[in-house]
């Protein structure tokens, strides 16, 4: 049986369709063809060069370091922007943030990981990384998901008054280089109780569907399996 873990709040965002069965069968294939690597690398290297005022020579060389070629081009892509956003940013302070649960329905609690908050002239940011290369969150799904990171947020005294800002890492169209966009949250519409409870409950729906599918014999006993989507190497783990 695969291993289908418990996605992200941004994960399952990701992945929220209006049909339990079409989320069952989206995460149903990410447990059989899971990525291969994550952007870990990278939230480490924004603490080296904010927090440590490590050299971006040093901090590019270290990722030249990793063994997987595929794995070191796509930080390297990436990491020139993190460069450029910060560059002019001198933090007060940095701060890692320990892990939240959001309940999401049926005892399902999605893991919220805040990468960093840090302080400049008095303002606590909150920013998130969104290293999708394409098909990032938009519409209703970025919605909901900035509606969930506000109330978790809001149950902190210490991050309610953080500016929450999403950095989007994505590709403008097919086979051009990434860009930044900046998102500021405040100008994302939240979708209201009632539509996030339906949203939440239908993904809660469509998570336990996709576990009684894995719990059935797997496909990949047949001599005809073949998967119905090869995992896309440009894409973080669902879980990362």
């Amino acid at each position: 049986m695969a291993d289908l873990r418990i996605p992200s709040v941004q994960h399952l965002a990701r992945n929220w369709r209006g049909d339990p069965n079409v989320i069952a069968r989206a995460l149903v294939q990410l447990a059989r063809n899971p990525p291969q690597f994550n952007y870990k690398p990278l939230y480490l290297a924004t603490r080296d060069m904010l927090l440590l005022n490590a050299p971006y020579d040093e901090v590019f060389r270290g990722i030249q370091k990793l063994p997987r070629e595929s794995v070191r081009q796509n930080l390297l892509e990436v990491l020139p922007l993190i460069r450029d956003h910060f560059s002019n940013v001198s933090p007060r302070f940095y701060q890692s943030v320990d892990r939240r649960y959001y309940p999401v329905g049926r005892g399902l609690m999605i893991p919220f990981d805040p990468p960093m908050i840090y302080g400049v002239g008095g303002q606590l940011y909150f920013p998130w990384f969104s290293f999708w290369r394409q098909n990032p969150l938009a519409g209703e799904r970025l919605s909901l998901f900035v509606t969930l990171v506000d109330e978790i947020l809001m149950q902190d005294p210490d991050l309610e008054d953080a500016r929450f800002e999403i950095l989007d890492f994505s590709c403008p169209g097919p086979k051009q280089p990434r860009e930044l966009h900046v998102i500021d949250a405040r100008d994302i519409p939240r979708v209201d109780m009632r539509r996030k409870i339906e949203m939440l409950e239908c993904f809660a729906e469509g998570y336990f569907r996709a576990l009684e599918k894995l719990a059935e014999p797997s496909p990949r006993s047949s001599p005809d399996y073949r998967p119905d989507n090869p995992p896309d190497p440009d894409q973080p783990g669902l879980f990362d």
